[in-house]
């Protein structure tokens, strides 16, 4: 009698653990269909991830090439990513002269010649390097191409499109998904772009000061003067530094715009002179309209 108690046992015992084992063995099934449904797709920096997770939400896997923090200028691809490149059905690039781009995309389309590229810059009109001349105090363009292009809410908003159009043209069967998606980022953009406007028209002072150029397309948008200390990725001389500080005092500027991913040296000897303050603002930010919506309040506040 007792033998045959222990043997129910042991069977109930393998019972429960065959089920468990099921289970488990289910949901890693699972779990991998919902991974391979997805598309992979790649982007070159992190507000283009913003714009793909916006539209493309749970249908894409996206490898992000430039990871947070990296310069765009001098940062290469790990061997992890370029494999999940090798993978990808769409590679949606900046297009506008990203360093990064300049130097390794076409290495990674080798890699991959089935991706789809989608070119994010189409039917953005590119501009030179907008700024004031140092040594003449003139507005005048530095002859490079400015690359960024997502800094201005109505390049982004052609971005997303361009985006949008790549990823009907790889999943057509989720075409109607991917643009609700569309829309719902596009009626946000067309918000952002009038909330800037409004909260810019009472301010009359209209000349910030930035250490690195990447807000040439939000300043001529919104009928902004940029003062650069760094042009075309050179630091400033002595006497450089000299008339910046006139030009701060002439436009009583008290703040210097500067990007993380830049020694900030030079615009700290400026602020100091003025009797200022660094704000650091980050244009590779991947939360794309928070991180303008932070723009414009500290352009507000430096520029009252």
């Amino acid at each position: 009698m007792k033998g045959r108690w222990f043997t129910k046992a042991i069977l109930v015992v393998l019972m429960l653990v065959l089920a468990t084992s099921l289970v488990t063995l289910a949901a890693s099934c699972a779990t991998r269909t919902e991974a391979t449904d997805k598309i992979g797709v790649a982007v070159t920096i992190l507000p283009q991830a913003d714009f793909m997770e916006s539209v493309g939400g749970e249908k894409v896997d996206i490898t992000i090439m430039i990871p947070p923090g990296a310069s765009p200028h001098t940062y290469e691809p790990t061997p992890s990513q370029i494999t999940a490149l090798s993978k990808a059905k769409m590679y949606a690039k900046v297009g506008s002269g990203v360093g990064f781009e300049l130097v390794w995309l076409d290495k990674l389309v080798d890699a991959n010649k089935k991706m789809l590229v989608v070119d994010c810059s189409q039917g953005i009109e590119l501009q030179e390097m907008l700024g004031e001349n140092e040594h003449e105090g003139e507005k005048h363009e530095h002859g490079a191409m400015d690359p960024h292009i997502w800094m201005s809410p109505l390049n982004a908003q052609i971005m997303v499109q361009n985006i949008y159009e790549g990823l009907v043209q790889v999943d057509p069967d989720n075409m109607t998904y991917y643009e609700q998606n569309r829309d719902d980022y596009l009626q946000k953009l067309t918000k952002l772009d009038q909330d800037i406007r409004d909260g810019l028209s009472r301010i009359t002072n209209r000349v910030f000061m930035v250490y690195h150029p990447a807000f040439g397309y939000f300043a001529k948008d919104y009928n902004l003067t940029m003062l650069l200390i760094e042009e075309e990725g050179k630091e400033p001389t002595a006497a450089d530094i000299a008339h910046l500080i006139e030009q701060a005092k002439e436009y009583n500027i008290k703040v210097v715009f500067a990007s993380p991913q830049f020694n900030p040296k030079s615009a700290r000897v400026i602020a100091d002179a003025i009797d200022g303050k660094i704000v650091f603002i980050n244009p590779l930010a991947k939360e794309y309209i928070v991180n303008l919506r932070i723009l414009l309040d500290e352009l507000v506040l430096a520029m009252e």
